[in-house]
């Protein structure tokens, strides 16, 4: 079959590619593997037989021309989890996930394309250094015309993630104007002035906003109020953080949820969109970092992830803390599977490339 609308331009990002450097680990093809049902019917294709490498680090040459594409890097990095003094082990989420993605349908048309473009690690505990190079990697990835999809990992990843889209737009003279909403049980507010973690990035990135006079707008659904101090809402509070906890939203119901989100979304042109997968009941995801007995029904968090994605103004989704360590019968990585699926599938949708 027809593959890979992608033209090629010689000198193309020239000199960008420099910036990954040997924490970038290009993708191993071999995790992608499953059940075939057919090798030329496109109708019983699985993700596994879809997914195509891209090696970021030699990408320089390549712009897409395609309709919509999709790239999944992973950040194999749990030092932040390890500062915040939770249980480490989300390291090895990313290809736990793409176990679960593998026998995934192809219920797109051919016109989308999606790629494996590898891994972020940190093995040296020089945490700075790995969401940085993540940084680079997202921006590279949104140069080149994709969608980023991360697979965590830690939270933390999101400060990488965010510096990406936002080093994106600088450099092609866009607005850095990016709405943040997180499915989360925990602010991740905390201060940094004794270093980083992953409860500090969205409070490194308010600081950021504060220090450049730009305004900080952050939505974070999911709270748990036996999960965080008086002083990390007062933190909120100060920043003008959104938040819904989550009894609000059992109590409440969809109809809060989506004015707020409709609400926050009419204030920012692009939003990045995470979610923390300690945000669901650990029913639903037993392996994270900080298991919540009373967090989020995953339809409820999907109906909310297709609203937002119907804006048209998301520019890259994550899912992280998925931790292997602490899974039962793989059911923390399945989900974040469905997630990724509905992600790509309303997207596909909106384009008119479903099927």
């Amino acid at each position: 079959m027809g593959f890979s609308p992608l033209a090629y331009s010689k000198n193309f990002y020239k000199g960008w590619m420099k910036m990954l450097n040997n924490r970038y680990v290009p993708a191993d093809m071999a995790l992608w593997a499953g059940r075939v049902d057919s090798t030329d019917n496109y109708d019983a294709f699985r993700w596994h037989q879809w997914v195509r490498e891209i090696n970021l680090n030699s990408a320089d040459t390549l712009t897409f021309k395609g309709k919509l594409g999709f790239v999944l890097i992973g950040f194999c990095c749990d030092e932040g989890i390890r500062r915040n003094q939770g249980r480490i082990g989300a390291a090895n989420g990313p290809n736990a996930i793409r176990h679960e993605l593998a026998n995934l349908p192809c219920t797109f048309t051919p016109d989308v394309l999606l790629f494996d473009g590898g891994n972020i690690i940190c093995t040296d505990g020089n945490m700075e250094e790995s969401q940085a190079t993540l940084a680079s990697a997202v921006t590279i990835i949104r140069k080149l015309g994709f969608f980023p999809l991360v697979l965590g990992g830690g939270h933390e990843l999101a400060l990488g993630h965010y510096h990406g889209q936002q080093a994106f737009m600088v450099d092609n003279d866009q607005t850095s104007d990016i709405g943040i909403v997180n499915f989360d049980a925990h602010f991740d507010l905390r201060p940094f002035t004794n270093g980083s973690s992953s409860g500090t990035m969205f409070r490194q990135i308010a600081e950021e906003a504060v220090n450049s006079e730009q305004e900080f707008r952050y939505l974070c659904i999911g709270i748990q109020r036996y999960s965080n101090t008086l002083e990390l809402f007062k933190t909120a509070d100060h920043y003008g953080v959104v938040y819904i906890p989550a009894e609000e939203v059992t109590v409440k119901g969809d109809w809060n949820v989506i004015e707020k989100l409709d609400e926050f979304m009419k204030s920012t042109k692009h939003i990045y969109l995470t979610v923390c997968a300690d945000v669901f009941s650990t029913a639903f995801a037993p392996g994270v970092s900080a298991a919540q007995p009373l967090g989020l029904h995953p339809e409820d968090v999907l109906k909310y992830l297709k609203h937002i994605l119907r804006s048209e103004k998301v520019i890259g989704f994550d899912i992280a803390e998925v931790s292997p360590r602490f899974d039962q019968d793989r059911t923390t990585a399945s989900l974040a599977k469905v997630l990724i699926f509905s992600v790509v599938n309303t997207m596909c949708r909106l384009k008119g490339l479903a099927r």
